[in-house]
């Protein structure tokens, strides 16, 4: 276990160094720079080059990572060139938007998802199964800068029942503040809403085939009880994994829904230093949700044993596998 947990753990760094190193390329091709955006149209090239100078601009775009990738090992992401702001005091300041926008958008997924999962596994191959199938698709083909807009203009516009932009904190009292996450939540629950419900659906089906299920229901006990008490359990173990992954995802993909609700979160914190050239605040803001990602991955993995006992059955086959065949003498594997 200590030698599968390094395994994952090196596996982490390497997509995070892959990230913020592709971060930079692609940044790099970008047409002008930041010292352009702080000097504003009027500047000169000698007084452009002379602020690149100072901020280490004029230095090879490998020697720029390297500097920086130094001082983020030791948790330093730096300073925005523009706000002068650290880079970790932005992220902590726009982060609860984004966990709540994610978070709620993610609990709105599952909750429809799992309604629709199940009615469907209950009644496979049925009119109901076949038209929730046809709703999910309609879902998944609705991206969020397509749903916002559409959630705007219908409970936004026409029934004055949210808040079309602005953000509300929690502390401002918990009525008005899912007012205005409501709409942005679910504008990015409606994709997730059809992986769910599908991955749930395909394992449903399957685990009520299964001969304890079939014993259960022998014994008398009612759909709705065989479901939820010895279906439904191991049939989550794919949608934990599909979760995951998500929130993490949704963790960071909100930049369309935080521009278009006007909401103060990372996505839009992102979005501004892209558009002022501000390579430092994007690699800082990048590398965070990458390292959210591969910790959310890593905690998947490791509660994959708490959910379904066959995999706590697979590893301890597996270990006991390792230990009688590093109990075989040397000769008789020889021979």
């Amino acid at each position: 276990m200590p030698l599968n947990i390094l395994q994952r753990v090196g596996y982490a760094l390497l997509v995070i160094v892959l990230v913020t190193v592709g971060t930079t390329l692609l940044l790099s091709f970008a047409p002008g720079s930041v010292a352009e955006v702080i000097l504003g149209e009027g500047a000169t090239p000698e007084n452009i080059a002379t602020l690149k100078a100072q901020l280490g601009l004029d230095l090879p775009m490998w020697q720029q990572y390297l500097n920086w990738l130094g001082h983020a090992l030791q948790g330093d992401l730096g300073a925005s060139p523009i706000t002068h702001v650290p880079v970790m005091t932005a992220i902590m300041q726009r982060l609860p938007v984004t966990l709540e926008i994610a978070f709620l958008g993610l609990a709105i997924a599952l909750a429809i998802a799992v309604i629709l999962g199940v009615i469907s596994a209950a009644m496979p191959g049925s009119a109901v199964d076949r038209g929730i199938n046809v709703l999910t698709s309609v879902f998944i083909s609705v991206p969020p800068f397509v749903s916002g807009p559409l959630l705007i203009f219908i409970f936004a516009v026409g029934m004055h029942a949210f808040p079309s932009v602005g953000w509300s904190p929690l502390e401002a009292g918990l009525g008005p503040n899912l007012r205005n996450a409501f709409l942005p939540a679910l504008s990015v629950a409606f994709m997730e809403i059809a992986s769910f419900q599908r991955v749930l659906r395909t394992d449903l089906v399957s685990t009520l085939r299964e001969d304890y299920v079939a014993a259960a229901r022998a014994k008398g006990m009612g759909k709705a009880y065989v479901m939820f008490r010895h279906a439904f359990r191991p049939s989550s173990f794919s949608l934990l994994t599909v979760a995951g992954i998500n929130l993490a995802r949704l963790i960071g993909g909100t930049i369309v829904v935080e521009t278009l609700f006007g909401l103060p979160g990372l996505g839009q914190l992102v979005s501004n230093a892209i558009m002022q050239r501000d390579v430092i605040t994007v690699q800082g803001v990048v590398t965070f949700i990458a390292v959210v990602f591969v910790i959310v991955n890593m905690l998947v993995d490791i509660s994959y044993g708490l959910i379904d006992p066959r995999v706590r059955k697979a590893e301890r086959a597996a270990k006991k596998k390792t230990t009688a065949a590093s109990r075989i003498p040397r000769k008789a594997v020889q021979a």
